[in-house]
């Protein structure tokens, strides 16, 4: 009998990256099968709106009120009853200091626990580093999805290197969608919009592209980040937009302030000629935006963060320094300029490797490999005592 998965983490309709990371990996493990399902983790601010759930994904068996206290009893009970548990790992969704909550939970459960990790952070405080270091001890297994993640995990951090298990963000399959083709060339970003996400140093760069003829165009998508939203309201793609009139490239940048479902994403991605993703972060070890432009055929121009640093070495795309439009703006004319040079630069597109089919594959072997090493112990513990 196929083994049952509980999932742990925010999921659709929330609007955020790990919402949809979730729904798509519950998808692809579990084949639309009965018998799993999800434990979602829900903010009082986020229960409103959002994006679509796929009918073959799992259904939320139960929701654990991040705003209330001692949530995580209830939840670890409703985990408890499938066969593994899969937990996503990010800051800011659990309660507690560093999001601590999550200890408890991990304590009360008596099935296998794969916890995923989204953030490794290179200098931790010390709160950060003790309960990320206590998340790895009570599970079973750790998920990176980088290896430059497991070696940070291993060199900043007391972990055992045994648990940890590299598996890849999944991409999605755009197999299906042609690619469109417009009157000038298309640059793209898209994802929650905030700052540090570094969409004035490519409106920067796109304004030192003025000689081009035709001049591209690029699209920002995504709504800005809920919490963003809460605390500071639109104020920095308001200074986007004043920056673009600035620079005078208004009529080049194209705003649309949804959160896409994945068949317009799909369509959005395979029109544009280059992704761009100039994001200020030197930490970001996993990038689902990043994944999905590879696995669409479709070039990308990245800052130097570790995931893009890790993925894009071997030939997908081209790296520039941080918040340097000036070498971004090089990078864009060569990526439109030099035929044939797109093809070169999508070696992985095809990768089988990054295809959701495939990672969920390799999180079915971890679970069954780990069942497969509980399964002497509670024999042991069923055994009736002899004289």
């Amino acid at each position: 009998m196929p083994a049952t998965f509980g999932f742990l983490s925010t999921y659709p309709p929330t609007q955020c990256g790990l919402a949809t990371f979730n729904a798509a990996l519950a998808t692809h493990l579990t084949g639309g099968a009965a018998g799993s399902g999800v434990v979602r983790l829900l903010a009082l601010d986020n229960t409103s709106g959002g994006i679509a759930l796929d009918r073959a994904a799992p259904r939320v068996v139960h929701t654990w009120h991040t705003d209330r206290a001692g949530g995580w009893s209830d939840a670890a009970e409703a985990l408890n009853r499938f066969d593994v548990a899969i937990i996503q790992h990010e800051y800011g969704i659990y309660p507690g200091d560093a999001g601590a909550e999550v200890l408890p939970l991990l304590r009360a459960l008596t099935v296998p626990a794969v916890v995923v990790l989204h953030t490794v952070l290179t200098q931790p405080d010390d709160l950060q580093r003790a309960v990320l270091e206590q998340i790895a001890t009570e599970a079973d297994a750790v998920v990176t999805m980088t290896d430059t993640a497991r070696r940070r995990l291993t060199g900043n951090y007391c972990v055992d290197p045994r648990k940890i298990t590299v598996i890849p963000h999944g991409a999605g399959s755009h197999a299906g969608v042609p690619r469109t083709g417009h009157d000038r060339p298309h640059l793209l970003t898209w994802g929650l919009l905030g700052p540090g996400k570094g969409i004035e140093w490519a409106i920067r760069a796109l304004a030192d592209l003025d000689d081009l003829d035709p001049a591209p165009f690029y699209t920002v998508a995504g709504r800005t980040h809920p919490k963003v939203l809460e605390q500071q309201g639109d104020v920095y793609r308001d200074g986007l937009k004043a920056l673009a009139a600035e620079l005078g490239v208004t009529g080049q940048v194209r705003w649309s302030d949804l959160y896409l479902e994945p068949a317009e994403l799909s369509r959005l991605i395979r029109s544009a000629d280059a992704v761009v993703l100039p994001y200020d972060s030197t930490e970001q070890v996993t990038s689902g935006v990043l994944i999905e432009a590879v696995g669409a055929g479709v070039p990308v121009v990245a800052t130097e963060f570790p995931h893009a640093v890790e993925l894009l070495a071997d030939g997908p795309g081209l790296l520039v320094p941080h918040q340097d439009p000036e070498a971004m703006a090089v990078a864009i004319r060569h990526v439109l300029a030099e035929p044939g040079l797109p093809g070169r630069l999508t070696g992985l597109a095809g990768g089988p490797t990054l295809r959701w089919p495939a990672v969920a594959a390799r999180y079915q072997a971890l679970a069954g490999r780990l069942l497969a090493e509980a399964a002497p112990v509670r024999l042991a513990a069923a055994a009736p005592l002899t004289a």
